[in-house]
């Protein structure tokens, strides 16, 4: 398959003729939210003269059919363990969220975005975030790259996990401030789409999008050398689009993101041994009775072991447990012997 193929072309008529099932191994979507989002500038009073014009967006009464169609498109022509990204608002989120249901594809994460400068309001509290319903095609080998920015080990904020905290559920990420530059009305941020693409496909992985708009997704996926394809109905954006398009040499944005250090958890969900564990026990009390705090110690020793934190943590609790019945025990036989002697 060629490195990018688009159409000018609406996504379910057009998938059923250019897409062949089990072909796509990632699909990143942010469908019309159907809230009138070709009018919504004359409501917040936003300065729309670098906006391409053309948005299309969906009635209301009929979204629920919509979004049924399209999502079963998409189902089809995701390979088994393809990913599925779409994002929504909330007003219309239920009408996705049932027509998922009536696919074969899985719930991997339901993410919250949340976003900057939300909508005001006095009366409520303020808008500010949309979801992320992250799906997966049954079937096959779901690819997530665990460590693609950043190492088991390295440090985040406040001290924390780097991998963790990049991994949570809730995404802080601002929108990309473009001024004076030609752009769609709804625009995903860069620094979303990498983070979606990075973990969730390959290099010349298919990355397929059924509302292009801008064409951010496509851009970020040819810049991160995958392949890719979509639609977009507006014509008028289409065009213009497909010659900025053509400027982005396949894999140039690789050279932008630094590389996570190596990892140091090598050994981790590999079973542990009696003498193993007997090293790690040891190593801990030696640990703590030198003044070292029991997550330093459980830190450090799942460095040195290759281990992570909660399968040290373990060999610790259960060993405690161990004591403690053995203490316990002890001391129903020491009473039991008292009991005796004065008995006698």
């Amino acid at each position: 398959m060629k490195l990018m193929m688009f159409w000018n072309e609406d996504c379910i008529t057009g998938a059923k003729k250019y897409l062949s099932d089990n072909t796509v191994d990632l699909m990143i979507c942010d469908p019309p939210y159907g809230i009138n989002g070709d009018k919504l500038d004359k409501h917040y009073n936003r300065d729309e003269s670098n906006v391409i014009d053309g948005y299309v967006e969906i009635a209301q009464n009929q979204y629920a059919d919509f979004s049924q169609r399209w999502i079963a498109e998409a189902a089809r022509v995701l390979r088994p363990g393809g990913s599925l990204y779409i994002v929504s608002g909330y007003t219309n989120l239920r009408y996705i969220l049932n027509a998922l249901s009536e696919t074969d594809l899985q719930e991997v994460n339901h993410i919250i975005w949340k976003y900057n400068f939300g909508v005001y309001t006095s009366k409520k509290f303020v808008s500010s975030h949309y979801h992320i319903l992250y799906y997966a095609k049954k079937g096959g080998v779901r690819t997530f790259n665990t460590y693609a920015f950043h190492s088991d080990s390295e440090l985040g904020a406040n001290g924390g996990k780097a991998n963790y905290q990049d991994r949570e559920d809730v995404w802080i990420i601002n929108r990309d401030y473009q001024p004076g530059q030609k752009k769609n009305k709804n625009q995903l941020p860069a620094a979303l789409l990498r983070k979606i693409i990075m973990y969730s496909s390959n290099e010349n992985d298919l990355v397929c999008d059924f509302f292009l708009g801008s064409f951010s997704t496509a851009k970020m996926a040819i810049g991160l050398g995958r392949r890719t394809c979509g639609f977009e109905l507006n014509k008028t954006a289409f065009d213009y689009q497909i010659g900025e398009i053509e400027m982005i040499n396949s894999g140039e944005m690789l050279k932008t993101i630094e590389k996570p250090l190596e990892n140091k958890l090598i050994n981790r969900g590999k079973k542990i041994g009696s003498a193993e564990s007997a090293k790690i026990l040891f190593e801990f009390n030696e640990m703590i009775n030198n003044g070292t705090t029991k997550r330093i110690a459980i830190e450090k020793i799942g460095e040195r072991y290759g281990r992570g934190y909660w399968s040290i943590l373990n060999i610790i609790k259960a060993n405690e447990v161990q004591t403690t019945y053995s203490m316990n025990l002890l001391n129903k036989k020491a009473q039991q012997t008292q009991n005796i002697f004065e008995l006698a």
